[in-house]
């Protein structure tokens, strides 16, 4: 079995992740300028973080957090891997089934569950259509990300990082094509979100097939292995109830804000962008990197990949979050300003943008310190703490609406996130030096942080002194990627100049 190269792991990742996240601001841009911050828009929006909240539970979430482990021990110790994988496409697919099967008949209340600020107007109605279409996307991305934790157990990361591209691609497709005909974009959408399940999953089942892991369903079968896997994704799963309960705190608290839903799904987009080209990334290579090792009784390489992935997050979360805090409103307007949305929808997505720059740095190194724990089986403590991060969520998030509106939800994650960070870290410390700091980290740290705050302070000047260009007829995405590409250089620069980043520093990391 080769072993993982965690830079090329994590730029192969990050690579794809970014060509999303581009392609999911295209889809954005498209949605903002046909649809604004209406009714339909937020209608659609609201349908479609149905099954993504449930896919947490049931994908990338809770069971494969508690599959990638077991599959990656089961590689490494050649212990009929494919069986097992097999086992597990099926019992998941079957739970799915009859699961999509029931949401049907509940969507009305799951739709309330979501945004009971829509009883009574046509928003409901119009979600409670849409939710029905899409959400037996839940069950083929569910058994693509089983099929990708296949794959990127093995090292073979590029088809699972692809496919989200795909479902970009068709939604971007669905809105161009519905508005050339003059067909409801809304509905055009929600049909084009179950096509693009199945071409993901269809991608990857491919790509796993190639690998030598044909997984056909068969049925489904309770054995002592599944049993155990259900045993150590229950935590996992809860755990995953409990950021779900964040999220809805945060939709319901914006539905009672006219536009909101769609001020805050923007700057989600926005956020995310960073976080998906790094945590995410960091999070998919690491857990099978540290389930091998751990299985090999590799502890000291174990150490040294969680200190380059925190070093390598922090390199580029902490510039990320920066520019977020200083710049939010240039970046939307130049993105989303244009059509229904409009100059007053672009300041207030904005301050929503500055409030989740915040909390970035946590959210990026949750994806870190994360595998630790999931690495060992140990899905329950991740648990414990998520609780804690969702109660401080609630109380900022509601507490604090009738003063920052729908802002609050957007400090509540950030604050939760940062509550949930240290908590793992503190409780990490029990594993000795698994996660103990090395000096390399310890050097890089404060100098990442006095570069990326120098940076801040350029960008800061240049917006004050020629914001004005951006508003100028055909300059705006000049001046964007003009914006954009000095703070990459000063940032770069600052941080050779520190050493917070050394040549021969990189050369060791590639060479991984």
């Amino acid at each position: 079995m080769k072993s993982i190269r965690l830079l090329s792991a994590f730029l192969t990742v990050g690579g794809w992740t970014l060509a999303s996240r581009v392609l999911g601001f295209v889809r954005d841009i498209l949605i903002a300028a046909y649809l604004g911050a209406g009714p339909v828009a937020e209608a659609f929006l609201i349908a479609f973080s149905l099954p993504n909240m449930f896919r947490r539970f049931f994908a990338e979430g809770a069971f494969n957090t508690a599959f990638v482990p077991m599959f990656s021990k089961k590689l490494e110790q050649d212990r009929d891997a494919l069986t097992f994988a097999r086992d597990a496409f099926s019992g998941l697919g079957g739970v799915l089934i009859v699961f999509t099967l029931l949401s049907q008949l509940a969507m009305p209340g799951l739709v309330m569950l979501m945004a009971s600020g829509f009883a009574g107007d046509e928003r409901f109605d119009m979600a409670v259509d849409m939710g029905r279409i899409v959400f037996p996307y839940i069950l083929f991305i569910s058994l693509a990300a089983l099929l990708s934790g296949v794959l990127n157990a093995m090292g073979r990361f590029a088809a699972a990082a692809a496919a989200p591209v795909v479902l970009n691609i068709i939604l971007i497709a669905a809105v161009l094509i519905g508005a050339s005909i003059g067909a409801d974009i809304g509905m055009a959408l929600a049909w084009g979100v179950p096509l693009a399940g199945i071409a993901q999953m269809g991608l990857i089942w491919i790509a796993a097939s190639r690998a030598g892991f044909r997984i056909v369903p068969r049925r489904p079968r309770l054995t002592p292995e599944l049993r155990r896997l259900a045993v150590i994704a229950l935590p996992a799963a809860l755990a995953g109830g409990v950021m779900q309960v964040n999220l809805l705190v945060g939709r319901q608290v914006a539905s009672f804000f006219e536009g909101a839903v769609a001020y805050l799904n923007y700057a989600d987009r926005l956020y995310q962008l960073p976080l998906g080209v790094v945590g995410i990334a960091i999070g998919v290579v690491l857990l099978p990197d540290l389930s091998r090792r751990l299985g090999a009784g590799d502890a000291a390489g174990g150490r040294d990949a969680v200190n380059r992935a925190a070093e390598f997050s922090l390199a580029l979360a902490v510039p990320a979050a920066i520019a977020l805090i200083v710049v939010p409103l240039p970046l939307v307007a130049v993105l989303f300003q244009r059509g229904a949305f409009e100059f007053r929808d672009a300041a207030l997505t904005a301050q929503a943008v500055a409030a989740y720059g915040w909390g970035l740095p946590a959210f990026v190194l949750i994806k870190v310190i994360s595998p630790v724990f999931f690495a060992r089986e140990d899905t329950v403590t991740p648990f414990r703490f998520a609780v804690v991060s969702m109660v401080v969520n609630v109380v900022v998030a509601v507490a604090a609406a009738p003063w920052l509106g729908f802002l609050a939800a957007a400090w509540g994650t950030t604050l939760a996130a940062w509550v949930n960070f240290a908590l793992l870290w503190r409780a990490s410390r029990s594993f000795g030096d698994a996660v103990k700091l090395d000096q390399r980290l310890v050097r890089a740290a404060p100098r990442i942080l006095l570069s990326a705050a120098v940076m801040g302070v350029l960008l800061a000047g240049l917006v004050q002194a020629l914001g004005w260009v951006i508003d100028l007829p055909g300059w705006r995405y000049p001046a964007l990627f003009g914006l954009v590409t000095l703070g990459a250089v000063s940032y770069g620069a600052l941080a050779l100049a520190t050493k917070a980043v050394t040549l021969s520093g990189l050369r060791k990391v590639v060479r991984r």
